[in-house]
């Protein structure tokens, strides 16, 4: 349930100086000969014949594993094809740059980063924006389709009225959203603004600490924080303790809202820590009724009278690091076309806020982000679900809201494979013809 940040693969370990870039030729004195090497050797490292252990330092290795490594090269190749060259090394500093690698179909944008000192093993790289040669939406929705397990997509072109599909998946069929339910948090806390019931400014008590992802777990009890600094947390680095404040606080207003919002089904919204809880062996019973339980009323019965239960039961960090659990009837489900009226009632509806909000933590890389005046993302994921959400304004002003999803219940889902994916969607999407 947490935010997928942008990138294909991180493990950056030396930090990428954001001087300004200087385009370099390879014989340039402001590049390091070794980081011009090393940036070669990476063609044979993604491609399996070069040295994996001695190519990267220790560091690396701890943050990513070669099983790991391995995943993220299958998944970029499966898409791009092998790889054949360093197209251009644009220097940072002496000891990183910003690469165009070239595959059989296309070209990734890359960070390295080396250490200064010999053997000047590559202690940080990044993998960002796939550029597909030839690429169209067809082609993107066939790719997602062809995923293991259950997809959905929505492209959708923003107006005065309401969202217009332009190419999808299932765009109306819900699906679980992980973390992407705070999009609706947002939505009701935008509400009460506007109609001058709170203000941004109000200061409110931390509530009960919740599982990570988030950092308020660990802040002293109650402590005193805005509704904005909650809202910030919760959309931009996914606080789930942030967030069971802001649902707890909303309380029965937030369940109105959803249901009014179109989308009854996320009625009535658990609290990370009551899902986390619900998910709890223990709970099964629960649990069980919970699926059984589809009306909302029936459900708030249940949290009701179980709710003192559900608030002492232990937690495991690790529940999640398993195979997916419960992800068909446990969960925050909503379809692409819902997540999609949500960013275009936010956009129309006192946006100011939520979307500089929404703006923070982008969810993509600088390249795919520089095609874009403005980038919101709110993503989520657990074990077998993965989702990814973001509201674009283009270069020429147009809105697009670009809602997309992939879970399955018999193994864990490749978070990589869909951010590149989706990162192909909004490539496509920056220039692509729309209907007035």
């Amino acid at each position: 349930m947490k935010t997928i940040l942008f990138a294909l693969s991180v493990a950056a370990l030396a930090s990428l100086a954001p001087a300004a870039a200087q385009t370099v030729a390879e014989s340039s004195n402001a590049t390091d000969p070794a980081l011009v090497a090393r940036s070669r050797e990476l063609i044979g490292v993604v491609a399996g014949s070069g040295d994996f252990n001695g190519y990267f330092a220790p560091s690396f290795h701890a943050a990513l594993p070669k099983q790991r490594w391995d995943a993220v090269v299958a998944s970029m190749t499966a898409q791009m094809g092998k790889p054949l060259a360093i197209d251009r090394l644009t220097a940072v500093t002496p000891f990183s740059a910003n690469l165009r690698v070239r595959f059989e179909r296309g070209v990734v944008n890359a960070q390295i980063a080396i250490d200064p000192a010999p053997p000047h093993q590559v202690v940080g790289l990044l993998f960002t924006g796939p550029e597909m040669a030839g690429d169209t939406l067809d082609k993107l929705v066939a790719d997602i389709r062809a995923l293991p397990g259950t997809t959905g997509l929505g492209i959708y072109a923003l107006g005065e009225g309401a969202p217009r599909l332009v190419a999808g998946i299932a765009p109306d069929k819900a699906m679980p959203l992980g973390s992407a339910f705070k999009l609706w948090v947002l939505g009701e806390l935008a509400r009460e603004v506007g109609a001058g019931e709170r203000k941004w400014s109000d200061v409110v008590p931390i509530g009960p600490a919740s599982l990570p992802s988030g950092i308020t777990q660990n802040w002293p009890a109650r402590s005193p924080v805005t509704i904005q600094t909650l809202a910030t947390l919760m959309i931009s680095i996914s606080d789930n303790s942030a967030t069971d404040t802001l649902v707890s606080l909303e309380g029965g207003r937030l369940d109105d809202f959803v249901t009014k919002a179109g989308v009854p089904g996320l009625a009535p919204v658990l609290t990370t820590r009551q899902m986390f809880a619900l998910k709890s062996p223990a709970n099964a019973d629960l649990a069980a009724q919970w699926a059984t339980s589809l009306a909302p009323s029936a459900r708030r019965t249940l949290l009701d009278t179980s709710a003192a239960r559900l608030r002492t039961t232990p937690v495991d960090p690790m529940m999640f690091a398993g195979k997916p659990s419960k992800i068909d009837t446990l969960e925050w489900f909503a379809s692409p076309a819902d997540t999609a009226r949500m960013f275009d009632w936010l956009r129309k509806q006192n946006g100011e806020t939520p979307l500089s909000l929404l703006a923070i933590n982008p969810g993509i890389d600088p390249a795919t982000r520089a095609k874009f005046d403005y980038v919101g993302f709110k993503g989520g994921s657990e074990p077998g679900v993965v989702t990814l959400n973001f509201l674009v304004r283009r270069k020429d002003g147009r809105w697009l809201a670009i809602a997309g999803g992939w879970h399955r219940n018999d193994a864990g889902v490749e978070e990589n494979r869909l951010v590149m994916l989706m990162t192909r969607a909004l490539v496509l999407a920056a220039g692509m013809p729309l209907a007035n």
